[in-house]
């Protein structure tokens, strides 16, 4: 009987595509958008009826794109559908010497912005996830060149060869010891005495390597000439050789070892454009190539620690589980965070991304978002889907020009490239010398390196960029998410740091649209799905969408102003589609965050923080394109500042608070509040002056849908009223109050002798 079984088990899938009824949201998505359409029709047929001709045409641009964008949408989340894996079939099929070699990728770039024991934590958890160690590589890549991490590096490593054997030992399952090892936390009294001793062996081991790295982070570190950090004596953070350091091999190949730990730190020199985070994961794909060349990459951010240990083993049902690998040139699984604010008061905690996330992988599969994510080398390395070309028949000369002068590097991609297997490698740190010439800051030139090979250059969202141009030449990609989610990472959690998040992540995704890599384009030239091309246009459009949205923000209080109207009056029965429109719609946004589990207060956070960000940091993200596009500026990649929190650390009562800085970012929504509470005011007065016994009509000139909208936004500016009145961090600036007000007040008056012309 057990035989049969077996047998059976034989032919069950290691992962499936699990299909959702979409139905409800289907139709309710194509009434929102024939009452869109609705309120076109009206604008037309009643444009000529109107007496100011401004805000008639201003609203119908804008919802004229609010239809589009609609569009876009629904295109992306029509068909429903996610991934499921199954590793206990895995390791019933597939004998762990037969799994492929990965080459794990963290990148750090700035010690404080990103604290070292953050960025061990997730160190610590890589090393000690459920997969033969001698199958894995982890690459730590330095672009902040501080001696700071390199010692915690070396210090975490030494810890790794205690703390991995305690993980798989007691089959521990959260694996970063800072979320493990809570401030309150103590073995239980039903565990082992074998158990209880090493867990408080490990506890302490763990306090101790926290107070070193702490102790280094806090003072200068001296860096002694006799020792191994020599080579960061008297270096600059922009300006420094490449510097490559093997910290631990796994030279026996021992499968219960720790894997080798690679220390990189490219070279930097003001005289040569180092690309952010691309050139960074360029760097590491190269130094890998050289040294372990595995066919599969894993890269991770430096805050995003494995919070499911069979990560790696989910990541192999896809890689086995698909009889082409077409359809997984690189598996994606979700960003979600530890500890996340109550709520999510400023809208950063992507709570409403399932339904996206499931549409595009019923399309041509998942956006590429930059971490969490496991990569064939193969397609990294400009392969297209089903390739039949062999690397011995490229000349020497287009080898060089495609990969570099490194005779090393044109071998190992040549083995990939051709599927060949890797067979007596030669040790990491036989091959330092090689990895730090293609570190070099020089080595790209002349090269297909991020223009057709690696991390794609152009943009500050080098992930989505990337993923376009895999995508546009044909390949399928998958999004899967296990249970526990497989890693956990920190949200900004003030509101200033979400802030620089959100324009770095419009302003890079609205400069894809003016690469090579343009969605229509790919589309047209490439082998990319229209309706995928469309769900990247819908992404890709972020930052455009601020436009429209500041107009119509700052339309109501237009018309109250110069007496004008945009809406249709209360009485007219045309009132009723706008009505339903904004009914529906955010009915409908509820119910869709409500089957997920989202609080009622969380999905208004989302919804106010959405049109807050658009009008802000999208915005802002808008404009710097818009310069570089002219020449005036160029767009520069931030660091969001990454913080710990332990588990169960909620004694900050003002997490969550508000707080400003004298960032530009907020003075459009200061000058949009301060616009809309004067026009309210402006209104009110009018109000207090009608006649209600004998001029009940007059109410109706009075634009109450104007002030309903108006209301509406201060609303969703709520946080910035506060602000106005707050003290110290908790009130805005100011300096930005005086420059907000004056703005403010030059649009009252523009509106006032535009309304004579209008």
């Amino acid at each position: 009987m057990s035989s049969n079984n077996e047998d059976y088990s034989s032919y069950l899938p290691l992962q499936e595509k699990l299909v959702h009824k979409n139905t409800a949201s289907r139709a309710v998505e194509l009434v929102i958008l024939s009452l869109l359409v609705s309120v076109l029709v009206y604008r037309i047929v009643c444009f000529k009826d109107q007496d100011h001709y401004l805000p008639w045409v201003v609203a119908f641009l804008c919802e004229s794109w609010f239809t589009f964008n609609w569009i876009l949408c629904m295109c992306l989340k029509w068909n429903q559908c996610s991934t499921k894996t199954y590793p206990e079939r895995l390791l019933q099929r597939v004998n762990e010497t037969e799994f492929p070699a990965v080459d794990i990728f963290v990148t750090t770039a700035d010690p404080i912005l990103e604290p070292a024991i953050i960025t061990m934590n997730t160190v610590l958890s890589l090393l000690a996830v459920d997969y033969p160690a001698n199958k894995l590589a982890l690459y730590l890549s330095d672009d902040g060149c501080s001696p700071i991490t390199f010692y915690s590096l070396v210090e975490t490593t030494k810890f790794a060869k205690l703390w991995v054997p305690f993980c798989k030992k007691f089959n521990v399952q959260v694996r970063a010891p800072f979320r493990y090892f809570t401030p309150n936390s103590t073995p239980l009294e039903d565990d082992s005495l074998e158990f209880q001793q090493e867990w408080k062996k490990m506890k302490k081991e763990y306090g101790d390597l926290y107070k070193k790295i702490e102790v280094a982070s806090r003072q200068p570190f001296e860096c002694d000439p006799n020792s191994e950090f020599a080579v960061f004596s008297d270096v600059k953070r922009s300006d420094h050789p490449s510097i490559i350091k093997v910290i631990s091999e796994n030279k026996e190949g021992t499968p219960s070892d720790i894997p080798h730990v690679i220390y990189i730190s490219r070279q930097k020199s003001p005289k040569h454009h180092h690309h952010y985070k691309a050139g960074a994961m360029n760097v590491l794909c190269r130094v890998s190539g050289l040294m372990t060349n595995a066919p599969l990459m894993m890269n991770v951010d430096c805050d995003m620690y494995v919070n499911n240990p069979q990560v790696f083993l989910h990541a192999m049902c896809m890689v086995f589980g698909f009889e082409n690998e077409k359809d997984c040139a690189f598996i994606q699984f979700p960003q979600a965070f530890y500890d996340a604010l109550k709520d999510d008061p400023f809208g950063n905690q992507l709570a409403d991304i399932y339904y996206v996330a499931n549409g595009i992988q019923a399309l041509q599969g998942s956006f590429y978002g930059g971490t969490n994510c496991f990569h064939r080398r193969k397609v990294i390395y400009g392969s297209s889907p089903n390739d039949t070309l062999k690397t011995e028949n490229i000349g020497t000369e287009d080898l060089l020009k495609i990969f570099g002068q490194s005779t090393e590097l044109r071998e190992s991609a040549s083995q990939i490239l051709s599927n060949a297997k890797m067979e007596n490698r030669p040790s990491p740190s036989n091959l330092i010398e090689a990895a730090i010439r293609v570190a070099g800051c020089s080595y790209e030139y002349g090269t297909n390196w991020g223009k057709k090979v690696g991390w794609l250059y152009g943009s500050t969202t080098e992930d989505i960029l990337t993923g376009l141009a895999i995508h546009g030449r044909g390949w399928k990609t998958v999004f899967t998410s296990t249970e526990p989610l497989a890693f956990l990472g920190s949200a900004p959690s003030t509101y200033p740091s979400s802030l620089i998040q959100q324009k770095r992540w419009a302003a890079g995704l609205f400069e894809n649209l003016f690469t090579n890599k343009n969605p229509i384009f790919l589309t047209v030239n490439g082998n990319m799905w229209f309706r995928q091309a469309l769900a990247y246009l819908w992404i890709c459009l972020w930052a455009a969408r601020s436009v429209p949205e500041l107009c119509y923000a700052i339309l109501p209080a237009y018309c109250i102003i110069t007496c004008s109207n945009f809406l249709p009056k209360v009485n007219e029965s045309t009132f009723l589609i706008f009505v339903t429109v904004f009914v529906i719609y955010n009915v409908y946004t509820l119910w869709e965050v409500r089957r997920l589990g989202v609080s009622l207060r969380m999905w208004w956070n989302i919804q106010r923080m959405r049109r807050v960000n658009i009008m802000t940091a999208w915005l802002f993200g808008f404009v710097t394109v818009m310069l570089k596009l002219i020449g005036l500026s160029t767009v520069v990649f931030e660091v969001t500042q990454k913080e710990q929190k332990y588990d169960g650390d909620d004694d900050d009562v003002d997490a969550g608070r508000f707080t400003f800085d004298k960032s530009p970012i907020i003075v459009p929504g200061v000058v949009i509040l301060l616009v809309n509470l004067t026009a309210l005011v402006n209104n009110m007065s009018r109000l207090l002056k009608v006649d209600f016994h004998e001029n009940w009509t007059g109410v109706h000139e009075l634009g109450i849908g104007e002030m309903f909208c108006s209301v509406w936004v201060i609303l969703c500016f709520w946080e910035y009223l506060k602000g106005l009145f707050g003290n110290g961090k908790y009130g805005i600036p100011s300096s930005t109050i005086l420059k907000s007000g004056g703005l403010a007040l030059f649009f009252v008056q523009l509106c006032r002798r535009s309304s004579r012309l209008f």
